[in-house]
C-alpha cells in the first residue's frame, strides 16, 4: 500500500512513552529523534504526529491524523463523538475532586456554591448536573492543585495516578468521578485504505495485550488426576498433554489469565499438579 497510517501520540510524559514501547512490541519500529514532531515507521506504512493531548480530539476531527492514542480520560472530555477502538491497559488513573485535608465532607452536595479548578471542565460539569450540584468552575490549564492554597478555588478537579500530588498540596480525594487509561481511537473520516492499515495494527495491538495479559504453565500430573487438572484449566480451547517418560504421569501445558493466576496455581497444586512452570508471553496470536 502506498499510503501511510497517521498516528497521534502525546508529545512527552508517560503515556508518549508507553504508547511508543507498545508500537515497538507491535514489531513497528521508529527513529525518533530529540525534539521531533514527526517520525516515519522504518518497517510499518506508519507516521507518527506528537501532539498535545489535548490538541488530538480536534485533529481526528479534521482529518488530520486518522487514528490516535491518548487517555480516555481526555476522549471523554474533548471527544465524546470519537470510538474508543481498542483498551490498551496502560497509563491508568483517575478523575476525582478533592478538598484541602482539614475540611469536612459529607457528600458531593457539600460542592454546593463552591469554586472547583479544573482543566476538566466538561467532565466536572456534567457529573454535578448528574448530581444536582451547582458550582463555580475556574478552568486552569496546569496545575490545579494549587488552587486551594492560593484561594483561588474551595475544591479541585483532577487527574490521580499514586495520590502523591494530592498528598504534597494538602489535598484529599473525596469523589472519584471516573477511571481512565489508555485507548486507541479514530478519525470519523479515515479512508478505507487506511482502515485496513488500522485493521492490521489493531491485529498487532490484540497479540501484544493478550500475551501481556496471560502466563504460559507447564506443569507433571498424575494420569489419575489428569481430568480434576484439565477441569481448571480456562485455556485457549484445551490443554495441551503429553505422556511423561515415567509410566502413570502426563505434562499439561495451558495458558492462565495473571489476574486470576495464583487462585488457579492453587487449586492445581491441591488437585495433584507438580513441577509447575511459569512463563511470560511475549505476544498471544488469536
Amino acid at each position: 500500500m502506498s499510503q501511510k497510517i497517521r498516528i497521534a501520540i502525546q508529545k512527552s510524559g508517560r503515556l508518549n512513552e508507553e504508547s511508543l514501547q507498545l508500537l515497538k512490541n507491535c514489531g513497528v519500529s521508529i527513529d525518533n529523534g530529540k525534539d521531533q514532531l514527526k517520525a516515519i515507521a522504518r518497517n510499518f506504512p506508519l507516521e507518527v504526529l506528537y501532539l498535545r493531548n489535548g490538541d488530538i480530539p480536534q485533529y481526528l476531527r479534521d482529518g488530520v491524523v486518522d487514528i490516535a492514542i491518548l487517555g480516555e480520560n481526555t476522549l471523554i472530555e474533548k471527544g465524546k463523538d470519537l470510538p474508543i477502538i481498542e483498551r490498551l491497559g496502560f497509563s491508568k488513573c483517575k478523575v476525582s475532586l478533592a478538598i484541602p485535608k482539614g475540611q469536612e465532607y459529607n457528600s458531593v452536595k457539600d460542592l454546593e456554591g463552591k469554586r472547583i479548578a479544573t482543566s476538566y471542565p466538561n467532565t466536572v460539569r456534567e457529573y454535578l448536573a448528574e448530581k444536582g450540584v451547582n458550582a463555580e468552575l475556574h478552568i486552569i490549564n496546569g496545575s490545579v492543585e494549587i488552587a486551594p492554597n492560593i484561594g483561588l478555588a474551595d475544591a479541585i478537579c483532577d487527574i490521580v495516578s499514586s495520590g502523591s500530588t494530592l498528598f504534597k498540596n494538602n489535598l484529599k480525594e473525596v469523589e472519584q468521578m471516573l477511571t481512565s487509561e489508555a485507548v486507541l481511537t479514530a478519525s470519523p473520516t479515515i479512508s478505507d485504505e487506511r482502515k485496513e492499515l488500522l485493521e492490521t495494527l489493531k491485529f498487532r495491538i490484540k497479540s501484544v495485550l493478550a500475551g501481556e495479559r496471560s502466563k504460559y504453565v507447564l506443569m507433571n500430573v498424575p494420569d489419575a488426576k489428569l481430568d480434576d487438572v484439565i477441569a481448571m484449566l480456562p485455556g485457549m480451547r484445551s490443554p495441551t498433554v503429553l505422556p511423561l517418560a515415567q509410566e502413570g504421569w502426563s505434562s499439561v501445558h495451558s495458558v492462565i489469565n495473571k489476574d486470576s493466576f495464583w487462585d488457579v496455581i492453587d487449586n492445581l497444586k491441591k488437585a495433584g499438579a507438580e513441577g509447575i512452570l511459569v512463563c511470560p508471553i511475549e505476544k498471544m496470536v488469536l
